[in-house]
């Protein structure tokens, strides 16, 4: 099967710029109630994922500041870890999603250039999964 049938695209995902602020970034998931989310450099290009425990770990740092005004000068580029959620290209199989999934609550998808293309998530491919075992016709291509 082709992953492209669970791709939430890109025009309906949230996601935030590497060069976005962490206050932008703290507002954007707030208003959207995420504890993730992609990150992708103005030309398109996937960065990582930024998640809740990126922005305690840096506000817990002893020399971090709190204060709203210093949120404004640090930018999500110098919080995110780039390996820590790998991204898949849209060739990708079921079972690359199956595994990866057990980590992480959605996957970002990249094309042939290393552009961020969406994401599908952990909930499409249990639904996946839990239909072809319903059939008995689990492929793990």
């Amino acid at each position: 099967m082709n992953i492209i049938s669970l791709l939430k695209p890109k025009s309906t995902v949230s996601y935030v710029y590497d060069s976005s602020t962490l206050r932008q970034g703290l507002e954007q998931m707030k208003a959207h109630r995420f504890t993730a989310t992609p990150v992708i450099t103005h030309e398109g290009k996937y960065a990582g994922v930024v998640s809740e425990g990126d922005f305690l770990w840096y506000l817990l740092k002893k020399d971090a500041k709190s204060d709203l005004k210093h949120l404004e000068s640090v930018y999500i580029k110098d919080i995110i870890d780039a390996n820590k959620f790998k991204p898949v290209r849209i060739t990708a199989t079921m079972k690359d999603l199956l595994l990866m999934v057990m980590n992480q609550n959605f996957v970002s998808v990249i094309d042939d250039r290393d552009c961020f293309i969406g994401i599908i998530t952990r909930k499409s491919v249990l639904e996946y999964f839990y239909t072809k075992e319903a059939e008995n016709e689990i492929e793990y291509q």
